[in-house]
């Protein structure tokens, strides 16, 4: 395969992938402009990147965006970036074409706007570890090199979200029962 076929493959995969990349920097950054701001710093990286071994381009991908979006995480949490106001996550309404107003509201009701708001309170290596394994069913074993800790490490990182993510969560109003 030449150079330039091989850029075409990649481009390819990368636009198949694209979607689900772009979900995995939302819920991990909780921004849609953070999120596709990840993906494009992914794509620049993954384009440079000697592709030739990689096995599995899909999960391989998804380790790239979540290494761009676990630095961003801590890059905030280093500068203490404190906004002057409360900070929500922004909903995803898709805009892509073939998306109805149904599907854009299933989508937002999926990534849950309470949920963003909880996991704003996890540490960048918790996050990264249950957004990954919880709602994308990553392996651990996948996830471990990504926070730099051993699979069981990495467990216990979700476990840990898990549970704050319980304890946070907030309570349905019972009225919207209704």
């Amino acid at each position: 395969m030449t150079a330039v076929d091989e850029q075409e493959w990649l481009t390819q995969r990368f636009e198949e992938h694209r979607t689900r990349l772009r979900a995995v920097a939302y819920r991990m950054l909780g921004s849609v402009s953070e999120a596709d701001d990840a993906v494009q710093d992914a794509w620049v990286r993954v384009s440079r990147a000697d592709t030739g071994a990689v096995e599995n381009i899909g999960g391989w991908l998804t380790t790239v965006v979540a290494r761009v979006c676990l630095n961003a995480l801590r890059s905030r949490e280093r500068r203490r970036e404190e906004p002057l106001d409360v900070r929500l996550p922004e909903p995803v309404i898709s805009r892509e074409p073939g998306n109805d107003p149904e599907h854009a509201a299933v989508l937002a009701d999926s990534v849950g706007l309470a949920l963003l708001v909880v996991l704003e309170t996890l540490t960048p290596a918790e996050r990264l570890a249950f957004v990954l394994h919880d709602m994308f069913a990553v392996p651990f074993e996948e996830i471990a090199p990504m926070v730099e800790r051993s699979p069981a490490a990495a467990r216990q990182l979700a476990s840990r979200a898990r549970r704050r993510v319980r304890g946070q969560a907030p309570v349905p109003d019972p009225d919207l029962a209704r």
